[in-house]
């Protein structure tokens, strides 16, 4: 017996792939300048220090030949601001790699698909087949007939002798619908996202980052609007997630919730919903004279009620808000239960670990229910 005509499994020790001197430091930098928010200064001062310290480097190739590199590339530029001073920038070809990576990262290697793909429980005149046959009735678009599972039946109920084909043996492929879905990502920007310690800007960053690379690459008709939260609340481009940073807020979740129901109300297809980051508890509102009534101690009843209210009238909208809580506070907890409530909606009560998986997760399961307007 030849040894060609052997079967079997081969097993050897994992090699990881070849990548050049700029690839393995092209990877740092990204996760890095996701951290300074674009600072690149910054991100390449961390770099200089990581490289004194793990020697990512050797004479051959060093940390000012990949900032040379980055340039030729087109990976970051030389600008010059209002103020007439020079500095590097990242340029959009980063952003773009950046949210790529926040894609692979979080959400594993998800491919590109056509557009629309959001699978409703119906059935009917839809686009996308389900394996499963009906007989054909009249109003079935003939494009649906089944021919192969048509002609056998034309076989089995009048034999190939006196072969015949009646609309009694026609049947029709089912299909389902492709929904669009319209989402709002809040993200709370107040100044506990940096406190005690821990960051947690960035990887709400790297999440909403994702998200938006995952929507525009797989369902490019979806859509994703970003809205940021602190004593206001104002969209976001997703070209600016990478320069998201925290600021001297309080949370104003009112705010971001009128902004997100105002942006939904004004899109045309009836899946819609809300994905909230947050780490704090409502402290702010915005009265109708424009000043701000502002209280920190405690959960504010005044403020907590139109919280409330706020998830009520999404309830009303058939918008369901999820929250994802990154703090575990027992009082806070119970406000986002009875939050969640109001609105029948969701909410993971988590820490920062697993925060992408989840809200991929969540995604991908709303997007296969049809929500009714």
């Amino acid at each position: 017996m030849n040894n060609s005509d052997k079967k079997g499994f081969i097993f050897k020790s994992y090699e990881a792939k070849n990548q050049s001197p700029f690839e393995k430091l092209f990877e740092i930098f990204k996760e890095l300048i996701t951290h300074t928010s674009g600072d690149f200064n910054e991100a390449i001062d961390w770099l200089r220090s990581l490289d004194k310290e793990y020697k990512l480097t050797d004479q051959h190739y060093t940390i000012d030949d990949f900032v040379e590199d980055l340039k030729k590339k087109g990976f970051v530029k030389e600008e010059i601001d209002a103020n007439g001073l020079g500095g590097t920038k990242i340029t959009p070809k980063t952003e773009r790699a950046i949210r790529q990576q926040a894609l692979k990262h979080i959400f594993g290697k998800i491919k590109k698909s056509g557009a629309g793909n959001h699978k409703s429980k119906s059935s009917g005149l839809g686009d996308e087949y389900t394996g499963d046959f009906k007989n054909y009735q009249f109003g079935d678009s003939l494009d649906k007939v089944s021919i192969t599972e048509s002609l056998k039946n034309a076989q089995v109920n009048h034999g190939i002798q006196d072969f015949s084909l009646s609309e009694d043996d026609l049947v029709v492929e089912e299909t389902i619908h492709k929904s669009q879905m319209s989402t709002v990502l809040m993200i709370d920007i107040s100044h506990s996202m940096i406190l005690y310690g821990e960051d947690r800007i960035t990887p709400a960053k790297k999440v909403a980052m994702a998200l938006a690379e995952l929507i525009t690459t797989r369902y490019p008709k979806d859509t994703l609007d970003i809205i940021v939260f602190g004593d206001d609340a104002w969209t976001i481009h997703i070209k600016d997630l990478p320069y998201l940073q925290v600021g001297p807020y309080h949370t104003n979740t009112v705010a971001g919730l009128q902004l997100a129901m105002d942006l939904l109300r004004r899109k045309k297809n009836t899946n819609k919903q809300v994905f909230m980051i947050t780490d704090g508890k409502p402290s702010c509102l915005r009265l109708p004279d424009g000043q701000y009534y502002k209280n920190s101690n405690g959960l504010d009843k005044y403020i907590i009620n139109k919280c409330y209210a706020m998830a009520q009238q999404a309830r009303k909208l058939h918008i369901p808000i999820t929250t994802f809580m990154i703090a575990q506070d027992p009082y806070l907890m119970q406000f986002i239960s009875e939050f969640t409530a109001a609105n029948q909606g969701k909410a993971f009560y988590t820490g920062l670990k697993g925060l992408g998986e989840m809200i991929f997760e969540d995604y991908e399961t709303n997007r296969k229910k049809r929500i009714r307007g």
